[in-house]
């Protein structure tokens, strides 16, 4: 049976009653005009989101390491970063499989393939908000369906930075585009489908594999479609709703126990590097102003939200819904989650949350980027706005129509106004804040208005001069940045060199440019700890940009990778003494219990004890500096401290 009260199918209502009045035939006119309007209104948006991403085209030095990651797969070494290292460096596990999916589908180049996935994704995202939107407000043919929160999103600049970026944020906003059409057309479907329902939670379900913030909203979603009534099934809605839950949890949760099992870690390794669940308010509130501040976000946000409120109060009073149940009682909420106003809320609640999640955790080093998502989520409901006509009568003022031509008209304006807008000023230099455009810092540094390929990148400092240097040294050795980041010191391996050399080993910030410009043969790894988990576990900087705030001493790196430790073969900057305690403080039990869970060969035994010790290993800290991280461990410093 099926639970709850059947509702009048919300798509199927009457025109206006000017319209009837008018007669039929002038009524399927305004229904065509509508139609045109709403599709011509997705054709322009869609064009204009494709022709400034496409101008500000480009692939970012994140963007590259994914790639780095899908080079691997390609080549049968796995899901990892560098060759025998089981490290995840990409937060968006989706993400990296779809680049690989449609890498391995074409052979194209792999710059090319990750710029049209995440050009096409990011269209496609807006077409799926403004279809959402539609379903909102009833659908075309009792109003004009005019763009308006798309408009305003697509006249950010960072939104239209980061449609070919290479990074997961053209997926995540083509997620919760679609999500949003979905739960529209769930909560306005007069008889849901029980094949549609599980399209429906699978795609929620994968929420934490497109992001792993994205779980709250994949989260809300499954749990109003749980409690909301079920449709009629065969076997009756108890057994529905199990089978709804593994649905849903069956990729995710599958995929769960594999990353625990291969990585030894229950969330990707950025998590641990970034230390995403620390608190960095103030940071966080200044990365907030630096995309609120420059653009006026308020105002257009102000505006499509008084706007949205008239549009709803006016088809509040036009519906005519067939909901018998007493309000606030348990049945009447049970069918209030599947309704339009239930996914309203869920989105804009998530973007509530979402964005102070953001603000507590500093932002990024990247303007805008990281509140692109709660953006999106602010607008889905107001992605196209219903203007309805007036009707006829003498000195007839119609407010809502007035509120929603002022609403739109001024929403058009302002994205005039902030699409021509530059935020940050600063170009190569990184201000204060750490917050930097990511995009235009990239092209002044290495002189290609759209870097896309990785030779691009050959012209940003000392990336070149890496790859010589390598070149140069076929023995093999270990590349350091020199303290003034000019030039580099190679750490030559110890005698007698194999036959082959002992491979070469970088040690530099930049992952993405420097991967995708060396063999994978070439070991990569970087200070900050996305693709080292040793650096991965250091403690945060207080003080330390954000998105960059762990910085690994080069001294553990010489002793990691068993290069000369002594002068003058070892660079003249390390310390003697602190390379010896280094050698030391890495014999720490649980360090060396951390190394081997992803450098051991994965046998079954290495997947269950990576599996049962997932989470003490992500909780897992070491000092960077190898004297306290030898009293830490208890150990015995090789070199005592001098005499006072």
């Amino acid at each position: 049976m099926v639970e709850g009260v059947e509702r009048t199918n919300d798509d199927a209502e009457q025109p206006p009653a000017i319209e009837q009045a008018a007669g039929p035939s002038q009524a399927s006119r305004f229904a065509l005009l509508s139609r045109a309007t709403f599709v011509g209104g997705i054709v322009l948006t869609v064009a204009l989101f494709a022709i400034g991403g496409w101008q500000r085209r480009w692939i970012a030095d994140d963007g590259l390491i994914v790639l780095r990651t899908v080079r691997n797969l390609m080549a049968g070494n796995g899901p990892v970063f560098n060759e025998g290292e089981r490290v995840e460096t990409n937060t968006s596990t989706a993400w990296t499989y779809i680049v690989w999916f449609f890498s391995w589908l074409t052979e194209l180049r792999l710059e090319y393939v990750v710029l049209a996935i995440a050009l096409t994704l990011s269209l496609a995202a807006v077409v799926f908000a403004m279809l959402g939107s539609a379903r909102l407000w009833g659908g075309t043919g009792s109003a004009l369906l005019l763009p308006a929160g798309a408009f305003a999103y697509i006249a950010v600049p960072p939104a239209r930075d980061y449609v070919t970026s290479g990074l997961e944020s053209g997926l995540v906003i083509c997620w919760l585009g679609l999500l949003w059409w979905q739960l529209m057309r769930w909560a306005r479907a007069d008889r849901v489908r029980v094949g549609g329902m599980f399209g429906l939670v699978f795609l929620a379900g994968l929420a934490p594999l497109i992001r792993p913030e994205m779980t709250l909203v994949g989260a809300f979603a499954l749990l109003m479609i749980f409690l909301a009534p079920m449709p009629e099934f065969r076997y009756g809605p108890t057994v529905l709703r199990a089978l709804i839950v593994a649905a849903a949890g069956l990729v995710p949760l599958g995929y769960q126990i594999w990353r625990m099992g291969y990585y030894g870690l229950p969330y990707p390794n950025t998590a641990v590097a970034k230390d995403a669940g620390g608190a960095k308010w103030g940071q966080g509130l200044t990365y907030l102003w630096d995309l609120v501040g420059p653009y006026y976000l308020l105002v257009p946000l102000l505006v499509l939200l008084v706007a949205g409120i008239a549009a709803a109060r006016s088809r509040a009073t036009s519906e005519n819904t067939a909901d018998t149940a007493p309000r606030r009682s348990i049945q009447w909420a049970r069918r209030w989650l599947r309704s339009p106003g239930a996914v309203v809320t869920l989105v804009l609640a998530s973007a509530v949350i979402l964005t102070i999640y953001a603000l507590r955790v500093g932002g990024d080093f990247m303007h805008g980027r990281m509140l692109l998502p709660q953006l999106f989520l602010f607008l889905l409901p107001v992605a196209v706005l219903p203007l309805r006509m007036p009707e006829r009568g003498p000195r007839r003022v119609d407010v809502t129509f007035a509120v929603l031509a002022i609403g739109w008209l001024a929403t058009v304006g302002w994205a005039l106004f902030a699409a021509n807008t530059t935020a940050i000023k600063t170009g190569t230099k990184i201000s204060a804040s750490g917050i930097v455009d990511e995009r235009v810092y990239y092209v002044l540094n290495t002189g290609h208005d759209h870097p896309i390929r990785a030779e691009d990148y050959l012209d940003y400092p000392r990336i070149r001069a890496m790859v010589d240097n390598i070149a140069a040294t076929p023995d093999g050795g270990l590349l350091l940045n020199s303290p003034a980041y000019t030039f580099w010191y190679i750490a030559p391996p110890p005698q007698p060199i194999p036959e082959g050399g002992a491979g070469h080993t970088v040690y530099f910030l930049n992952l993405g440019m420097t991967s995708m410009n060396v063999p994978l043969h070439v070991r990569v790894i970087d200070q900050m700890g996305l693709a080292y988990p040793l650096a991965a576990h250091t403690e945060r900087l207080e003080d330390g940009r954000i998105g960059h705030d762990k910085n690994l001493y080069p001294d553990w790196v010489v002793v990691e990778t068993g290069m000369v430790d002594r002068k003058p073969w070892m660079p003249w900057y390390l310390d003697e003494d602190w390379v010896i305690q280094a050698r030391t403080a890495l014999t720490c039990p649980d360090t060396q219990a951390l190394m081997i869970s992803y450098r051991d060969p994965l046998t079954f035994e290495r997947f269950r004890h990576n599996l049962k010790n997932a989470l003490h290993f992500a909780q897992y800290r070491i000092d960077r500096v190898p004297k306290y991280e030898i009293q830490r461990c208890d150990l015995v410093n090789p070199v005592p401290d001098p005499p006072r």
